[in-house]
């Protein structure tokens, strides 16, 4: 079992940043492939953001192409995410998530969540 918790959130001005960060503690080897952020506004579906393999090979939307950026620290079994020119449209709640040996992010481990509310 893994066990993922994020920290971080809170609430900023635009044009401001954050760093998140999404603890994994249990058996983590079964999640050492793929990790990503996810965030979800209200009203609308849940989307991925960033995530990274275990080669340290990364992926960001569009959306955040530029003002985000994904890292993680393998001997701190934690995964980041550093927000820069957060916009409004940036407001969500942001997940943590890892895949189970390779899988999909459908059976993948999910974190509860942290708020991110950015204000104009």
């Amino acid at each position: 079992q893994v066990r993922l918790v994020e920290s971080g959130g809170g609430s900023v001005p635009a044009a401001g940043s954050l760093r998140l960060s999404c603890a994994a503690s249990g058996d983590t080897n079964v999640i050492s492939c793929r990790m990503g952020w996810f965030r979800q506004a209200p009203g609308k579906e849940r989307e991925r953001v960033a995530s990274i393999l275990s080669n340290g090979d990364t992926w960001y939307s569009d959306t955040v192409k530029g003002r985000f950026t994904i890292s993680q620290d393998n001997a701190k079994n934690t995964l980041y995410l550093q927000m820069d020119s957060l916009q409004p449209e940036d407001t969500a709640m942001y997940y943590c998530a890892a895949q189970r040996s390779c899988g999909t992010w459908v059976s993948a481990y999910w974190g509860h969540g942290t708020q991110v509310t950015v204000s104009s």
